[in-house]
């Protein structure tokens, strides 16, 4: 095949601008290849190369003692866990092929978030998601900071046209992008164990699928994406290349429009996780020889990126023939088996000699592979097809010197209007069992039941917590871990490991970071550990996910630069250094961006089992505490950017609640404190919907054995809450603060006020409980009792009482109503 011109026009397709394309050619000293243009084109991707953000990623903390592999060395971080004993875990987005193809899009972002984890030697244990989709009902407000494009309006409370085609496409792509996560994961036979699902107009179009797995492995099983040792030979192994996936990573690196979507459909990966099981299997035997010097998986650029990366890392060159490559397409070009993203593939560095062991292995898991190159003393990653020289580039300036921008930040001027907005105007509530009851069923807050029940989230039984609570509980046991080298099993042994409590969280809240980016990202990592503390365990590390529109914009990238120092400042108060993460530029489409949506992931040690604590109240007569003050002392009394703001007045508006990062460290250590003395028996973070959508999940979100609801009511007293009263900040008046006698109703019960939680204890613990929390300088108050069939709350504008059937109805089926 004749290769075409290199033109100033492709050029352009290929994404890179004048001055890149000129840069490569300074680094080529010659024009280059039609290949080597599609090389540097993935390559020098946002998605590959983070040209955009890596300024910004650096200011992340990424250090402590337990760090075992930090950010940006590998595939996948690292952090040691004790006993010899260490986690790799890591989250990454399939965010564009998801919107083209649901279903193969979501599968096959569970396939490489799997392949990072064994890459590093790791037997992955688990897996998490975090998904956004526009509405999939007729009731949220309008797309944020933008006007509404919809010129034909239905019938008042009825969709129009135009709403209800995109209502059907949002549940078409939410209902394939689960089936897709369920179809791989339950296949390969891995637990997903937790997740968050949010819907809202500004994701139509342009859904966000993040995929998150972890590992487990001893210390000395550690293994290096290095092509190390020259001479050593270079093995493909996995099923063989397709023209499926081409420059997957430059079409996540692009806005998504219906022309690129159609034209980039052969974009999409094809996954088989049946054949990814037999190829994880394989190379966790093969790493017990101890014949492997490096492995990479074929992610994102496939063979191009595993092949420049592994020679960049060790300092080395490396040289392979396309010739050897296994392919399932006829007369494929150099460019497609380059840049071919097909799925389950590895390219692992052999020690010279130990050849044999490689086939043997891969032979017996009945697997293609093929030695297909050599590792060098040159610098370079040549390509060789057909004879001749298609590709020869240093593979350090290709892999870890792309071109790196600075680029302009403004304040956008929206955010003016947000500081600006007050309540005045807004209606307090008259009617709040019935506000909670539509809290219950909005989509954002309702239970997540129809997603996880499609997901297998106790095989390889270790799940001690499963979906449905604040954070997922895994227990780490001795057949958690990858098998052992005669030589690792003789040095520490064969006996059963400690085993080991690892909870799990996903947060992030999109709309709270549109209003204020630096305080909303601060908030998801606050949230991220809440959810751990409630849980028993303390944060260990985090990884991020960066969903983010184009950065080309200066009041966007004000958006993406306010996130991280957001995420940074929080990861770094509650000692949660980021090991690795993802960034996804250009999520935004003809209609606009998406809301900034930063994806927080935390793992955190729980240090003994009677610690594990879950959400739900327990026993009848038990005492119901509130940690935390009640309502925020700022004019939005902590109804910005609210649920109840959203879903009953049809605002996305105001300031959302301050995140104090001393105040919600405080809070979590007195919890953390508690829960290990064993006065806790629940405990539930208030979050979205407010103080009674917490006190309404704690009565409702139990399953028995047999996966059926366990109702148990309660009885609280809020008509006196303790209020603060803090001097002033900056630009507000004291007459904007609420003080005693002037706290809205609707901020009371539904205001997302943040550093609280909601525990129950034994009726004779509740003074010594709320004595040490108050020592530790919480704010506690005994606020009820645990008993009953029905929720009843008390406040100073009267009483409401709700049976709790009710509230398990339309909290339990409401996304499984509007799928039907």
């Amino acid at each position: 095949m004749t290769e075409p011109a290199i033109t100033p026009e492709l050029v352009a397709q290929h994404n890179l601008t004048p001055e890149e394309y000129a840069h490569a050619r300074e680094i080529l000293g010659r024009v280059p290849t039609y290949t080597e243009l599609g090389i540097f084109s993935v390559m020098w991707s946002e998605h590959c190369s983070y040209k955009n953000t890596r300024p910004l990623l650096k200011t992340f903390p990424t250090k402590s003692p337990r760090i075992l592999v930090g950010a940006g060395e590998e595939n996948a971080g690292i952090i040691d866990i004790g006993d010899g004993l260490a986690i790799a875990f890591k989250i990454e987005s399939h965010n564009h092929p998801s919107a083209v193809e649901p279903f193969q899009g979501a599968a096959t972002g569970v396939g490489g978030i799997i392949r990072d984890i064994f890459t590093m030697g790791a037997r992955p244990v688990c897996a998490a998601n975090s998904l956004r989709f526009g509405p999939i009902t007729n009731d949220l407000p309008p797309r944020s900071g933008f006007p509404s494009a919809d010129t034909n309006p239905g019938e008042e409370g009825q969709p129009s046209a135009a709403e209800a085609a995109s209502i059907a496409t949002n549940r078409r792509l939410f209902a394939g992008v689960v089936s897709g996560i369920a179809h791989y994961g339950n296949c390969f036979g891995i637990p997903t164990l937790a997740g968050e699902v949010y819907f809202d107009k500004t994701y139509a179009g342009n859904p966000l699928v993040n995929a998150f797995c972890l590992g487990v492995l001893r210390h000395e099983q550690i293994t290096r994406g290095a092509a190390r040792g020259v001479g050593n030979p270079v093995f493909y192994v996995g099923p063989a290349t397709g023209r499926d996936g081409l420059a997957g990573a430059a079409f996540a690196s692009q806005d998504l429009t219906e022309a690129s979507a159609e034209q980039q459909r052969g974009a999409v990966q094809v996954g088989d996780p049946f054949m990814e099981k037999l190829v994880c299997e394989a190379c966790l035997e093969l790493l017990a020889t101890g014949a492997v010097a490096g492995m990479q998986d074929m992610g994102a650029a496939g063979l191009t990126c595993s092949t420049c990366e592994t020679a960049a890392r060790a300092g080395t060159g490396i040289e392979i023939e396309l010739d050897r490559v296994p392919q399932r397409a006829p007369n494929m070009t150099s460019y497609e088996m380059m840049l071919s993203e097909s799925q389950e593939r590895m390219l692992i560095v052999i020690h010279k000699g130990r050849e044999a062991e490689v086939k043997q292995i891969f032979d017996k898991w009945d697997l293609p592979w093929a030695e297909i190159g050599v590792v060098t003393d040159t610098g370079r990653m040549v390509v060789k097809h057909g004879g001749r020289v298609v590709a020869d580039i240093p593979a350090k300036k290709i892999a870890d010197e792309s071109p790196v921008y600075h680029r302009e930040a403004i304040e956008p001027a929206y955010i003016k209007e947000v500081r600006a907005f007050r309540l005045d105007g807004i209606a307090d509530t008259t009617v709040p069992a019935d506000v909670l009851k539509k809290l219950l069923a909005w989509p954002n807050i309702a239970s997540k039941n129809w997603v996880y029940r499609q997901y297998d989230h106790q095989v390889r039984a270790g799940s001690v917590v499963l979906p449905g609570s604040d954070a997922a509980v895994l227990r780490i046991k001795s057949d958690s871990l990858p098998v052992m080298s005669p030589e690792l099993a003789a040095k520490v042994g064969t006996a059963k490991v400690a085993e080991k409590l690892i909870a799990l969280t996903v947060d992030g809240n999109g709309g709270y970071v549109f209003l204020d980016p630096y305080e909303g990202a601060k908030t998801a990592v606050a949230e991220a550990c809440r959810n751990l503390a409630c849980s028993g365990a303390a944060p260990l590390g985090a990884t991020d996910n960066l969903n983010m529109p184009s950065p080309l914009k200066p009041e966007l990238f004000w958006q993406i630069k306010e996130s991280v120092r957001g995420l940074a400042d929080g990861c770094r108060a509650f000692n949660a250094p980021v090991t690795g993460g993802n960034c996804s530029l250009y999520n935004q489409n003809p209609a606009g961006p998406i809301d900034p949506t930063p994806t927080i992931s935390v793992v955190g040690l729980i240090e003994k089992a009677e610690h594990v604590t879950t959400q739900w109240f327990k026993d009848e007569g038990d005492a119901i505490i509130l940690l935390g003050d009640a309502v925020e002392a700022t004019p939005m009394q902590g109804l910005g950017g609210s649920a109840y703001l959203q879903v009953v007045h049809g605002k996305k508006a105001g300031s959302p609640p301050r995140c104090d990062l001393e105040v919600a460290k405080t809070l979590h250590t007195t919890l953390l404190g508690l829960i290990q003395s064993g006065l806790v028996k629940s405990a539930h973070d208030c979050s979205e919907g407010g103080l009674a959508v917490a006190l309404a999940e704690s009565c409702i979100s139990e399953l028995t054995a047999r996966n059926t609801p366990r109702l148990i009511g309660a009885t609280v007293d809020l008509s006196n809450p303790p209020t603060p009263s803090p001097s002033p900040s900056e630009g507000e008046r004291v007459a904007d603060r609420p003080g005693e006698g002037n706290v809205r109703l609707d901020a009371l019960l539904f205001g997302e006020t943040q550093s609280r939680v909601v525990i129950s204890c034994k009726a004779l613990d509740a003074v010594k409980v709320v004595e040490r929390a108050k020592l530790m300088g919480v704010p506690a108050v005994q606020i009820g009792k645990v008993g009953g069939d029905k929720l009843t709350v008390k406040t100073a504008s009267g009483e409401f009482s709700t049976p709790l059937a009710e509230l398990h109805d339309a909290w339990w089926n409401s996304i499984a109503r509007a799928m039907s």
